[in-house]
């Protein structure tokens, strides 16, 4: 008998805990508003990735020194603009290493960008 009723008290409670938790309901308005901020922090982090993934698509572009814009040139990882108009001013380049010779650019500075200029 006495573990009827201990199985009994203790179902009893597990329903009014089960309950308790099942009755906390959100106000329509709370919901609402953070289903809102959830969203705008999920498209603000779509459109970080994006750009980075733009960027680095972008990265894999080869740039003409001879015909190159100064934004263009200026895009490379360490030009500057002031460098972007030496590179303009010197033209034409039969070779991308001139920018080493007519020294534009220092050997470390030329071994960053090697991969991505061109001289057609």
């Amino acid at each position: 008998m006495r573990i009827l009723c201990f199985n009994a008290i203790l179902l009893a409670c597990s329903l009014g805990v089960g309950c308790l938790s099942c009755s906390t309901r959100q106000n329509p308005d709370e919901l609402r508003e953070k289903t809102a901020k959830t969203t705008a922090e999920l498209k603000s982090d779509a459109k970080a990735i994006a750009q980075g993934v733009h960027e680095g698509l972008k990265r894999d572009e080869t740039v003409d020194l001879n015909h190159a814009t100064r934004e263009q040139l200026a895009k490379l990882p360490g030009v500057d603009n002031a460098t972007a108009d030496r590179v303009i001013a010197e033209r034409p380049f039969k070779d991308t290493h001139q920018l080493v010779t007519r020294r534009i650019v220092s050997e470390e500075e030329y071994q960053r960008i090697r991969d991505r200029v061109t001289s057609q």
